[in-house]
């Protein structure tokens, strides 16, 4: 049994119920006091409970009806006397369910509300109460209609609010989510599409002069182009399987460790030795930070081969006590650190991330130098 037929259970459940426990509140005991009464009459509308989630509006009618209908017939002579006006108390269970209608419901749900519950309590003062209590019980009821209505209000106000952040919050990881992928798969594919790009004009150029480098340039184009199949094969893998919570989506691939083959790979497909240089501590990083790094070398690698017209660069990795610095830096022509582009863009936030600083611009001597200094937890220290 799901959720809403258990609550649609409870309803109409309380619903039969509601005029069995008004009958024993206004009957089942003899000497019971008036104001003891009105409690039972009161508390006997919780039992609607279930209808007034569901149908605020319908809610309050039965529970107006019920406190009229109690008052109208409670026995009104023996001991005690003046029972029915004491059983007009019980309206206060009518406002708390007409300050969840104002504050769950539609404007035009609020004006039907207020009105029946106006007509209903002055109905049941002017018949039954005593002709000194008429205006004192009238401006009771109007003011505890009015505490409702406020009451009402001010949570409608928190709910609205409170879903306004939910969906602020949805829309925000929905985003960040559409961000990182971009980011994953412009750094997957454009280091590959870049290799293919140089060494497709390489075969262009020597098909006919030189057959064995065309074949050489062919094959690099096939192994590229099958490793960057498998990685996009990967990603959506991880994107399919991922759990709703997000917990595995998109798992790194990569990290400090592929570095070295990263080099060697940009050396012999597009022709830029890379001079990898590693100093301080050893060991393992958060994933996070692993995969960030290394799409940061490969993206400024990627960059190298396209723009800085060089055959070779240098990569540092340092990594202190506190945090994991990055340089890449060339002597080519560089580009415009003014307009940058996606490629620089991605880094930056990546960077931006883990809180770390990023920053990438030509050299005042020439070349290009790309910086990312990256903060490490104190569990990867």
């Amino acid at each position: 049994m799901n959720t809403t037929s258990t609550s649609r259970g409870a309803a109409w459940g309380g619903l039969a119920l509601y005029p069995l426990a008004l009958s024993l509140a206004l009957f089942g005991f003899s000497w019971v006091a008036p104001e003891v009464r009105a409690f039972g009459v009161a508390l006997s509308a919780v039992l609607l409970t279930g209808v007034v989630r569901r149908t605020p509006l319908a809610g309050l009618v039965l529970i107006l009806l019920g406190t009229l209908v109690a008052a109208f017939v409670q026995p009104n002579g023996g001991y005690w006397g003046g029972s029915r006006e004491v059983t007009l108390l019980a309206f206060a269970s009518a406002d708390v369910a007409l300050g969840y209608l104002i504050a769950t419901r539609p404007r035009w749900q609020w004006y039907t509300g207020i009105g029946l519950s106006f007509v209903a309590q002055t109905v049941g003062i002017a018949s039954l109460a005593q002709a000194g209590n008429l205006v004192g019980g009238v401006a009771v009821a109007v003011l505890a209609l009015l505490v409702a209505c406020m009451v009402g209000l001010l949570a409608g106000e928190r709910r609205t609010h409170a879903e306004a952040l939910r969906t602020r919050a949805v829309t925000e990881a929905v985003t960040a989510e559409r961000l990182r992928i971009a980011r994953e798969l412009h750094d997957m594919v454009s280091h590959s599409i870049g290799v293919i790009a140089i060494q497709s004009g390489v075969a262009a150029r020597v098909v006919e002069s030189r057959p064995r480098e065309a074949r050489e340039a062919l094959s690099a184009i096939e192994d590229t182009s099958r490793e960057t199949l498998a990685g996009l094969r990967r990603t959506l893998v991880a994107l399919r399987e991922a759990d709703p919570d997000g917990s595995d989506s998109l798992a790194p691939t990569a990290g400090l460790g592929d570095l070295d083959a990263l080099a060697a790979a940009t050396g012999r497909d597009a022709g830029v030795r890379v001079d990898l240089v590693r100093t301080g501590s050893e060991g393992p990083l958060p994933s996070d930070i692993e995969l960030a790094a290394y799409r940061i070398v490969q993206e400024s690698l990627t960059n190298v081969v396209k723009h800085a017209h060089v055959d070779a660069c240098r990569v540092a990795v340092r990594r202190s006590d506190d945090a994991l610095v990055l340089e890449i830096t060339d002597a080519g022509t560089g580009g415009s650190a003014t307009v940058p582009g996606m490629g620089i863009t991605g880094m930056r936030e990546r960077v931006s991330l883990l809180h770390g600083e990023f920053s990438a611009g030509p050299e005042p001597e020439g070349g290009f130098r790309v910086t990312a200094r990256i903060p490490l937890p104190e569990a990867g220290r």
